[in-house]
């Protein structure tokens, strides 16, 4: 009996481990938007928790992430209830499960001659969009199932989806299910202009879709585009359907994007053909796929069939397993970013996957190496799917040579001569020193690039040569440069360095914003720093900035505030603004509109919903913020007015049930008129 319960003990610590892994990777990829694993390694956790969880039923558990959807619902958002739930799919990655899928169907609904229909699956986020008489009105993304964030206003920036329905013929009330997505051209637009800044890249079209949708300032969601498809339903009132393939021709008549092919499949012997088939089509869609999803099409038989706590009984999601390659890790290298961040890449033997050839894969950080036990020398499992970077997915113990060592991370840096410590509260280590000259190299071409001070003509082999020279130790260096030091550089002539020196002296005008960013601050991107300026009009304000002042901006949270204080609260960094701005010149002033602490709605919150008769969402809401008020997207007991045009819909009632002040465009204008 005692060896029976420690087992048991055995069995249910293990359990939980599982359990408590496969959480934390949720987070990082519901709400994080920064996987560490892939899909398919996610998936095997999840396959190993559930057989667990069969052959010891003693530790079953409600709360087990094998019967509960994942939750994407972050900070910052009114959480919505979904009238229909949104429920996720049982997947599988084998051509015999998804026939197993079949046969389970057949014993579930006797006779039954199953016609499938088969979708491509789309590698984006969940969302459900609310059409009151054929009028959009909420979008809500998956959240728990149960429940989801508003991002309505996110959401009307997706310039394919239609504010009205084509046509006259749609139901009172219908909630159409979709996925938003980025396609790949996007994906490598916004990547280019990263890696131009030296920021980081995004992993994947999936991660950044998500994190742009999340965002609380729509104007910066608008910048990225985004895209959705429609090919489903939750509720609907007034309107009557039999099969799913209805919904897609419906859909396109209502002028709702939708995917560009979808297979009725009779048996699962066609619907696994219209899955091979898509695999072989799927490269050539401008969105991301990751699989196939089967699901009954006639819709009564969906409703027989039922669903289980987390997923429908009539769909199964069949996914495409990720390129993989086997080859040699040859090294682990240190890459140096502009804030000093170090990062550990695998240098591999070159492989070819998914048609490009590999021979550099990231490896995260010192966590994820010790995860994985990546060590040099090892045969590594390398994965590369689509737009991801290509990343270590495991180590081949088997091929490890016998003499292999643990990899020592901060031996490594030791040996290379790298001042570092590990930050706080994160996995990341960062260069103490700040005059390492690689480091100092990624800070100059930052400074300089076109997203920051835009300086033309100083390039990465230029920098190089003003570091390795001496005569560049700090980017305040830069301003105090003449044709002469220049003219001396490798291939250099006496007109470049003119040129050089123009459009360095050029830079000396560019707006507050732009110094900020090239400033290269943890965290502050070009968008926080345009935030930043137009806020505090000067770089003198914002160095006196606390943490609450700035924490209190909408679209500057906690960490970003923090990230600011610690930055200008170190002499090194007080100092070089200082000679930026007493010895080089630059103006530190930005012309972007500023928030006005005195105008008639300074403080408050508003929220336009309708159509105005004489002005457009964007006009009135660059009035109200010139008049120092905050326009979003939700009303809530927060909001202080609720500015209504024709034909209002839901914001109106909520609105009047919360006792918000509702103003028309005329009251809006007379309070406006009263400031000026």
């Amino acid at each position: 009996m005692s060896e029976m319960k420690s087992e048991d003990q055995d069995i249910g610590q293990q359990i939980e481990r599982l359990r408590n892994e496969i959480a934390r990777h949720e987070r990082l990829y519901r709400k994080e938007n920064q996987p560490e694993i892939s899909d398919q390694e996610f998936d095997r956790m999840v396959k190993e928790l559930e057989e667990l969880e069969a052959q010891y039923p003693l530790f079953s558990s409600s709360e087990s992430p094998t019967r509960k959807v994942g939750d994407d619902r972050s900070k910052g958002f009114i959480t919505v209830r979904h009238r229909v739930p949104m429920q996720s799919l049982d997947n599988t990655y084998n051509q015999s499960e998804l026939f197993d899928f079949d046969t389970r169907l057949k014993r579930l609904l006797p006779g039954l001659q199953p016609v499938y229909l088969v979708e491509p699956k789309i590698d984006g986020l969940a969302i459900s969009l609310t059409y009151e008489k054929g009028r959009f009105v909420q979008a809500v993304t998956r959240g728990n199932g149960e429940e989801g964030d508003d991002v309505t206003e996110n959401v009307r920036t997706i310039h394919s989806l239609p504010d009205r329905l084509k046509g006259d013929d749609f139901p009172d009330l219908i909630e159409i299910r979709g996925e938003i997505y980025m396609t790949r051209k996007e994906f490598k637009r916004i990547n280019k202009e990263r890696e131009a800044s030296d920021l980081p890249r995004f992993m994947n079209p999936r991660n950044l879709a998500s994190g742009t949708l999340k965002q609380l300032d729509p104007a910066v969601v608008a910048q990225r585009k985004l895209e959705i498809v429609c090919y489903g339903v939750g509720e609907i009132r007034g309107m009557t359907f039999h099969h799913q393939h209805e919904f897609n021709e419906l859909f396109s008549a209502w002028g709702l994007p939708t995917v560009e092919r979808v297979w009725q499949a009779e048996g699962i012997e066609n619907a696994w053909k219209a899955v091979e088939e898509l695999d072989a089509l799927r490269l050539e869609f401008a969105y991301p796929t990751d699989g196939a999803v089967l699901k009954l099409d006639d819709l009564s038989l969906q409703q027989e069939a039922g669903s289980t706590s987390k997923a429908p009984r009539w769909a199964i999601s069949y996914k495409f397993a990720a390129e993989q390659a086997e080859t040699l890790l040859r090294e682990i290298t240190i890459q140096i970013g502009r804030t000093g961040n170090l990062t550990p890449v695998a240098e591999l033997e070159p492989v070819e996957i998914a048609g490009t050839t590999v021979s550099r894969a990231t490896l995260h950080n010192e966590d994820e190496i010790r995860r994985k036990d990546v060590r040099e020398g090892d045969t590594v499992i390398v994965e590369k799917a689509g737009e991801i970077i290509p990343a270590v997915v495991r180590v081949v113990t088997e091929k490890r040579k016998k003499d292999s060592s643990p990899f020592d991370f901060k031996g490594r840096l030791d040996e290379l001569g790298f001042e570092a410590e590990r930050v706080p509260g994160q996995a990341a280590w960062r260069l103490r020193a700040s005059d390492n000259p690689v480091r100092l190299r990624r800070q100059i071409e930052h400074f300089a690039g076109r997203q920051a001070m835009d300086i033309d003509g100083l390039g990465k082999e230029i920098v190089r040569q003003l570091v390795e020279r001496g005569l560049v130790r700090d980017v305040a260096d830069l301003y105090g440069l003449g044709a002469d030091e220049l003219a001396g550089l490798d291939k250099f002539a006496e007109k470049s360095a003119n040129n050089l020196v123009a459009a360095i002296a050029t830079s000396r005008e560019a707006d507050l914003w732009r110094v900020i960013h090239g400033l290269g601050i943890p965290m502050i991107g070009a968008e926080a720093a345009k935030l930043l300026a137009s806020t505090f009009g000067t770089m003198e304000r914002l160095t006196k900035a606390s943490t609450e002042d700035l924490a209190a901006i909408d679209g500057i949270g906690p960490k970003m505030a923090d990230s600011l204080v610690d930055y200008f609260n170190e002499d090194a960094n007080r100092e070089r603004i200082r000679r930026l701005f007493q010895e080089a010149g630059l103006k530190m002033e930005s012309s972007l509109e500023r928030h006005n602490d005195e105008g008639p709605l300074s403080g408050k919150t508003l929220v336009l919903t309708g159509t105005l008769p004489s002005m457009t969402r964007d006009e009135a809401k660059a009035k109200i913020e010139k008049a120092g008020g905050k326009v979003t997207g939700s009303v809530s007991r927060k909001t202080d007015f609720l500015v209504a045009g024709a034909e209002a819909g839901s914001k109106l009632e909520k609105a009047r049930k919360l006792d918000v002040a509702i103003l028309d465009q005329e009251a809006l204008l007379a309070i406006l008129s009263d400031g000026s």
